[in-house]
């Protein structure tokens, strides 16, 4: 199920793109991106719709898509 952001708190919100982020420890070529600098990119993305948070109720928990991988996770039914 997709959340859409602006129906999470600021802080929420902050809360679940850094935990994103740093679990996902993306390489960024030879130079390192600061991680305020990422989280601003994925806010980004997710403002945009071409990322998107999606609800997993089957492990109880948040992450967050590409969201044409979402697209087509649900329409091969994964």
């Amino acid at each position: 199920m997709i959340i859409p952001p602006d129906k999470l708190s600021p802080e929420v919100l902050a809360a679940v793109i850094e935990e994103f982020v740093l679990r996902e420890g993306t390489e960024y070529g030879a130079s390192d991106i600061d991680l305020s600098t990422k989280i601003a990119q994925v806010k980004q993305q997710l403002a945009e719709g071409s990322a998107v948070l999606v609800y997993s109720e089957l492990h109880e928990s948040v992450n967050i898509l590409p969201a044409d991988q979402f697209n087509a996770d649900m329409q091969e039914g994964v």
